[in-house]
């Protein structure tokens, strides 16, 4: 055991012993996954073989959370950053994990204080979603907030839209965000067979117009947009892999590669277009068939790093 002892310029600091820990400078990856016997797990993640573990927890690297979390795992460890945190939970539907998962949030969201809180599967359940953010309040910093899937689902459904930075919905989801009276994607009205991407644009619109879009939008489709204020900043339709919509967990994968670019600092429009670049090429690279799984598409970022990232923003490595 190392014991530092010392005095610091403060007449109000009383004596204190403990351990030290660094807090506020991280990335908190939050959501659920579909086993009722994981258990409320909070802890740095990290790779062993095929399988993440957090806190002595091991889940897979399977679409949706364990997909976005394993994305944001392998860009901090190409940039050599700090992996990421995370607060995952069981829940196969009855919103135990969920309620689990948001409870612990609200009671210590103001002592973790993430420099940046990406939340994803989980059930949409809106009051914990507003005392989430009524909590976020207590952080010394306001945390960079992403959202994505059920938490999106839930910001909206609540008019909290407006406490997030970036959303990143597919297709049918950015239907749910532009219909001005939907709580949730199964009762959008107009919008729900409107999901063509020649629609994108002006649902687009329609959702800043009505607030029920984050800061930045990235949308992630056939063509993939980044807007914000209502203005496509960028669309990326290259390279075309089509093989990808049929993978399941490629679209989690965009939310926590720009989880991971917002962490390491780039710009959002910036960590959007790269993100969506990023997935794309390591679509290419896999030469990917539809029983391909979202783990072979997420192994070959290191080589689409080495590729490409210098040539895509000023960030080669941190």
């Amino acid at each position: 055991m190392m014991l530092i002892a010392g005095a610091i310029p403060d007449k109000d600091f009383p004596l204190t012993t403990g351990q030290v820990k660094v807090e506020g400078d991280n990335l908190l990856v939050v959501g659920t996954t579909p086993n009722k016997d994981m258990p409320l797990t909070m802890g740095q993640v990290k790779l062993e073989g095929e399988f993440l573990v957090a806190n002595g927890q091991r889940f897979a690297r399977m679409q949706g959370t364990g997909a976005m979390i394993s994305a944001a795992l392998a860009t901090t460890s190409y940039l050599k950053l700090e992996p990421p945190h995370v607060l995952i939970a069981g829940d196969i539907g009855d919103g135990k994990g969920t309620r689990e998962m948001y409870q612990y949030l609200i009671d210590n969201i103001g002592e973790l204080s993430p420099k940046v809180l990406a939340l994803h599967y989980c059930l949409p359940i809106m009051a914990l979603m507003k005392k989430l953010c009524q909590a976020v309040d207590k952080c010394a910093q306001r945390p960079f907030m992403i959202a994505d899937a059920g938490a999106m689902y839930a910001a909206k459904g609540a008019g909290l839209a407006h406490e997030f930075d970036i959303f990143t919905p597919d297709p049918s989801e950015m239907a749910f965000l532009a219909d001005p009276l939907a709580t949730h994607p199964a009762y959008m009205a107009r919008h729900l067979f409107s999901c063509e991407s020649v629609k994108i644009p002006e649902q687009i619109a329609a959702a800043f117009k009505n607030k029920s879009a984050a800061a930045l939008l990235l949308v992630k489709g056939e063509t993939d947009y980044i807007a914000s204020n209502g203005k496509i900043l960028a669309t990326i339709s290259e390279p075309d892999v089509p093989t990808l919509e049929a993978i399941g967990g490629t679209g989690d994968t965009v939310t926590g590669l720009v989880s991971a670019f917002i962490y390491a600092g780039l710009k959002p429009h910036e960590a959007a277009i790269i993100a969506a670049k990023t997935n794309r090429m390591a679509g290419k690279f896999a030469q990917p068939t539809p029983a391909t799984k979202v783990k072979e598409i997420i192994d070959q970022f290191p080589a689409v790093f080495e590729k490409y990232l210098c040539q895509w923003s000023e960030v080669c490595t941190v």
